[in-house]
């Protein structure tokens, strides 16, 4: 799998490259947690394109699913991307996406850089 490991202020994270397998549901997980484990990095910065869209499906319970396992695993996670046609198409993701992003586990932004303008505030 394609990633490259940063340092960004006191932290250590995977960013995985756009291309690559899908994180279609929770048995996939182990695909994102592993190199993080092996890098000993406390949060993965995922592209949104390598998400089925059945994440954005609130109704499909995948993303909580998802998620919840990276937390287990006490895995901080960025999606990185533009999620804007999702966003369009439900209430419910609007708010569960602002609500993650006002915590420190689980982040929607449009890119890296402002991951690392995040991670510097």
């Amino acid at each position: 799998m394609s990633y490259a490991v940063q340092q960004i202020h006191d932290l250590r994270l995977v960013v995985f490259a756009e291309a690559g397998p899908m994180l279609k549901d929770e048995n996939d997980v182990s695909l994102f947690i592993a190199p993080a484990f092996e890098h000993e990095a406390g949060m993965i910065a995922l592209p949104v394109s390598r998400l089925d869209a059945a994440f954005f499906q609130l109704r499909s319970g995948v993303a909580g699913t998802v998620l919840q396992k990276f937390i287990n695993y006490r895995l901080r996670v960025a999606l990185l991307g533009d999620i804007t046609p999702w966003l369009a198409q439900s209430c419910a993701l609007q708010d569960f996406v602002r609500e993650a992003n006002r915590g420190e586990q689980v982040w929607f932004l449009p890119s890296l850089a402002e991951l690392e303008q995040r991670l510097g505030a």
